[in-house]
């Protein structure tokens, strides 16, 4: 097996394993304290801004401009449906050579 499948398979055990640890703790807990819950909420919203502020940054054009078009798609779609969007017009600019 190469080294690419180890650490695909050990980033899926991992993930799996964090998963069930946070779903095991969170039913030992009767009642989740307002605040956790709050900072549970954002932490979706923390994650897509730790991926997108590097290349918004650092990146290309094409994706700068795609990256605000989706802060602005956001405001009215879903947020898997802007991600999808996003991925999709960052690849159709990948395959038009932007």
């Amino acid at each position: 097996m190469s080294d690419v499948w180890q650490i695909i398979l050990l980033g899926a055990v991992l993930t799996y394993v964090t998963r069930f640890a946070g779903h095991v703790v969170l039913t030992r807990i009767e009642r989740i304290p307002p605040r956790v819950e709050a900072a549970l909420d954002a932490v979706p919203a923390a994650v897509l801004a730790t991926i997108v502020a590097p290349v918004l940054v650092t990146g290309d054009w094409p994706e700068r401009v795609v990256i605000v078009i989706c802060a602005f798609l956001c405001l009215r779609l879903p947020v898997i449906a802007t991600v999808a969007i996003g991925v999709a017009l960052v690849a159709l600019s990948r395959v038009m050579g932007l």
